[in-house]
């Protein structure tokens, strides 16, 4: 079984997600490999894949909407799952974000079977505007690591990779 995980990553927090996402799928016998949409050749030879992408004002990145609409025809043959990182606090590990408007159309136009939502990361030296306002006040790391072990535990789970779960 080999999956791919990709997203769309400004500022490097949502890159270390989809790190992490491709990690937990390697525990459970995966072999998943973890790459920027724009190092994608094509998706031959993966079995599943997994988009995330970093929520700026209640929008995706643009690399990962760009790379789900480029592969939109692959991507309703394989099983696809989407994860959103954004908020700057941990209600993401508290409970349950549905996706964003734009996600969930997108969500719809391949049929991915989920949607998780993680804690965002924002550096205290954040530049840019919004971002260096923004990081005057919230800045700090809620990827919680517990959470995307678990989502990527069921991912795995449903990919068959059940037999080698809990080891």
């Amino acid at each position: 079984m080999r999956a791919l995980v990709t997203y769309g990553s400004k500022r490097g927090g949502t890159e270390g997600l989809a790190q992490m996402v491709g990690s937990g799928l390697r525990e459970h016998g995966i072999d998943a490999d973890v790459l920027a949409p724009g190092k994608v050749r094509g998706l031959d030879g993966y079995d599943a894949v997994v988009v995330g992408g970093a929520l700026y004002a209640f929008r995706w990145h643009r690399a990962a909407r760009r790379f789900v609409r480029r592969h939109a025809g692959q991507l309703r043959r394989l099983p696809v799952w989407f994860f959103s990182s954004g908020p700057l606090d941990d209600s993401a590990a508290r409970g349950e974000i549905p996706p964003a408007k734009g996600v969930q159309a997108l969500m719809d136009q391949v049929g991915a079977r989920g949607h998780v939502t993680f804690g965002g990361r924002l550096a205290p030296d954040a530049k840019g505007f919004p971002a260096s306002a923004m990081a005057k006040k919230m800045a700090g790391d809620w990827r919680d690591a517990a959470h995307v072990s678990g989502w990527t535990q069921k991912v795995a789970a449903e990919l068959g990779a059940g037999s080698r779960l809990g080891g």
